[in-house]
């Protein structure tokens, strides 16, 4: 069986400020509010949108627990 890879994704700065698009990337990544923590799939499409938001995320790599 293969793990698939996670990400953990972490809001660390405001939105505020921040253009429509960027806000609405955030929300497709499912964060809401600051300090929230997602765990999403490595995917390109979602590399791509940790992309447009950079500066307001921490990723941290890992593995998903599903066995």
């Amino acid at each position: 069986m293969s793990e698939k890879s996670t990400l953990r994704i972490v809001q660390v700065k405001s939105a505020i400020g921040c253009n429509r698009r960027q806000r609405a990337t955030l929300r497709g990544m499912g964060i809401r509010r600051l300090n929230q923590t997602v765990e999403l799939e490595d995917t390109r499409a979602v590399r791509g949108m940790i992309g447009k938001v950079r500066h307001l995320v921490v990723v941290l790599e890992g593995q998903s627990d599903a066995g």
